[in-house]
C-alpha cells in the first residue's frame, strides 16, 4: 500500500509515518524506482503499537529496542521486564505528583490563610518565611 493509504489506514499524518521510518522504528518500507514508499500490511500493526507505546509513555528509544524487526519474533522476557519497568515508573510518578500536590495544596492554604490586615507583598514574605524555615 503507499502512505495515503496508511495514513488512512491508522490515522497518521504522511509526515508522522515518514517520521518513524527516518526514527528506525518502520522498517518495512519498500522504496520504487520512482521513489514512492510501498508498506506491507504488517506496517498497520507496526505503527498501531508505535502509537499504543507512546500513548502508554513509552519512549521511541524504548519502543525501538523492543519492537523487533519481524512481528512473529518477539522477545517474551524482554517484553514483560520492560512492561514491568513502565508499570515502577508511573508509580514512581505517581508518589512524585501526590507529594507536589500536597506541598501545593499546604501553599495555597498558608497564602489563603492571609490575615485581613496584611497585603499581598507582606503575605508573600511571611508564606516565603514559613517555606524556607522549614528546609
Amino acid at each position: 500500500m503507499n502512505i495515503g493509504e496508511l495514513a488512512k489506514r491508522t490515522g497518521l499524518t504522511n509526515s508522522r509515518i515518514r517520521f518513524y521510518e527516518s526514527a528506525g522504528l518502520l522498517k518495512m518500507v519498500d522504496r520504487r524506482p520512482n521513489g514512492y514508499r510501498r508498506y506491507p500490511s504488517e506496517a498497520v500493526t507496526v505503527l498501531e503499537l508505535i502509537t499504543t507505546a507512546q500513548a502508554a509513555g513509552f519512549s521511541l528509544d524504548e519502543i525501538r529496542t523492543l519492537l523487533p524487526s519481524d512481528l512473529d519474533r518477539w522477545d517474551h522476557g524482554s517484553l514483560i521486564e520492560a512492561l514491568r519497568r513502565k508499570v515502577a515508573d508511573i508509580e514512581a510518578l505517581e508518589t512524585r505528583l501526590a507529594q507536589s500536590k500536597t506541598q501545593l495544596v499546604a501553599l495555597l492554604e498558608d497564602i489563603e490563610a492571609k490575615p485581613g490586615d496584611m497585603d499581598c507583598a507582606a503575605n508573600a514574605r511571611r508564606v516565603l518565611s514559613r517555606i524556607l524555615g522549614k528546609t
